[in-house]
């Protein structure tokens, strides 16, 4: 009797944990289905034949990508926009990395401030971040331009460089640096033959971070775009104020498809798992 007690314990025991890894699951599933489901009609979307946003489609047509080119605000927002997110990106790397190797290697408390500091605009809501920096760069005699544009997304930008370059530095031994200086090498020729190429992964990454949310950015670019420089998100709201035809879907399509195609560049360049786990 004690024996089939303790089998039919065992058993029962061993069945608890299946019940909680297919709850599980079934949680995880709906969760990505509900995440997934509003993107996944957007692209649906954006092949409709209809004039209008509405389910189910009459019919299935690619006029609204050619309503992309069409409309010619979709087309110079876009180059603005890659070009205020690669600019961003550039000025953040060079802000961004020097800080973080120097705060890596710090020790004191001043470092551990700068690092809040660098590290603050992700906690700062964007809409108190914008006044801050159109009060600023208007004192400074910037005001709306496509210069403030750049200078609020590097703003932006600064912290994802920091961070994942960060990351990477802290995880690497300075045994390389000083076997570099023990060898002869200089204080530039240890950054530029060992350091910089040991933490290109937190680099790069962070960039694209950086140029991912530039793209989507809409609270800055609201402040600072004009009528000459302004970027996609701002033109889409704009565009949503008198029409809401498919091509907004079809123009986000692009914006997502952009957005998948860097982050495929980043996991197949180093790897998305390496990066997080570092």
């Amino acid at each position: 009797m004690s024996q089939g007690a303790s089998d039919l314990s065992l058993t029962r025991r061993r069945r608890k944990p299946d019940l909680l890894a297919w709850g599980l699951g079934l949680w995880v599933a709906l969760f990505m289905t509900f995440l997934l489901l509003p993107i996944i009609a957007v692209v649906v979307v954006s092949f409709s034949s209809a004039t209008y946003i509405a389910f189910p489609m009459p019919g299935l047509s690619l006029r609204w990508y050619a309503r992309i080119f069409e409309y010619r605000p979709f087309i110079d927002s876009l180059i603005t926009s890659l070009q205020i997110a690669i600019g961003s990106a550039v000025l953040g790397i060079a802000i961004g990395v020097p800080a973080a190797l120097w705060i890596a290697r710090s020790r004191t408390t001043f470092a551990g401030m700068a690092a809040n500091l660098l590290l603050a605009p992700l906690s700062v809501p964007a809409i108190v971040l914008g006044f801050s920096l159109l009060y600023l760069l208007s004192a400074l005699g910037l005001g709306i331009s496509f210069n403030a544009l750049l200078i609020s997304h590097t703003v932006v930008s600064i912290p994802y460089i920091t961070r994942t370059v960060l990351a990477v530095y802290r995880a690497l031994p300075p045994d390389f640096e000083e076997a570099a200086s023990v060898l002869g090498a200089t204080r530039w020729q240890t950054l530029r033959h060992t350091t910089l190429p040991l933490i290109r992964p937190g680099i790069f990454a962070g960039s694209l971070f950086a140029v991912l949310i530039s793209l989507d950015n809409l609270p800055l670019s609201f402040f600072f775009g004009t009528a000459q420089a302004n970027t996609l998100p701002v033109v889409m709201l704009s565009y949503m104020q008198t029409q809401f035809d498919p091509s907004i879907a079809a123009i986000s399509t692009v914006q997502m498809l952009i957005a998948v195609v860097a982050l495929l560049i980043l996991n197949a360049t180093y790897g998305i798992d390496k990066l997080t786990a570092a």
